[in-house]
């Protein structure tokens, strides 16, 4: 089971996280030194169908229900529940990286658009907005155990056409825009 941190860099901020494969899916839980937590549920087929964050004001829960996202989101004991088009979530939290990428399923050069819910800052405000990934290469390294093979996927932003570079091995981001993986416990499960 893999853990270990991951640094934000602008805000500081460390993510400590733990990962693994469970009978029907993969699940991530993070907490950062802010207290925003994350709790990430996926499917076999990588769909994000629980999703819980939680900052020190504000929570989101929700899941993905076919076509469609659904979530509540409130600052106390009452929420409000949305619905979106789109295939899953995007927050900060570097999880939610491997848990698109993996859905997505792309062959090497091979790019497709997908819409998602980003949610931002301490009030996890929702944006809805779509994605372009492109499985640009994966390389494989030579370690003390075992070759590990590392995919680079270009992320572009449809409505700002920037396009920034995530750096996968297996169940774990070893660099993301603003992201950097500072230290890993165990190694990362190399998913097929």
């Amino acid at each position: 089971m893999p853990s270990g941190v991951y640094l934000h860099v602008e805000e500081g901020l460390e993510e400590h996280f733990q990962c693994a494969p469970g009978p029907g899916g993969w699940r991530y839980t993070s907490r950062r030194s802010d207290g925003v937590r994350a709790d990430l549920v996926t499917d076999s087929r990588w769909r994000q169908i629980r999703v819980e964050l939680v900052t020190p004001t504000w929570w989101v829960r929700g899941g993905v229900t076919g076509p469609e996202v659904a979530w509540v989101r409130a600052a106390g004991e009452t929420g409000t529940e949305h619905h979106e088009r789109a295939s899953g979530f995007l927050p900060d939290s570097p999880g939610f990286l491997i848990a698109v990428a993996r859905c997505l399923g792309l062959s090497e050069r091979e790019e497709a658009d997908v819409r998602l819910v980003r949610l931002r800052g301490p009030s996890l405000a929702p944006l809805t907005g779509t994605w372009r990934w492109r499985l640009a290469e994966t390389s494989v390294h030579e370690t003390e155990t075992e070759p590990l093979p590392v995919s680079r996927y270009d992320v572009t932003d449809l409505s700002t056409g920037e396009t920034e570079a995530v750096y996968m091995a297996g169940d774990v981001v070893l660099a993301a825009p603003g992201v950097d993986l500072t230290d890993l416990e165990s190694p990362p499960n190399l998913l097929s």
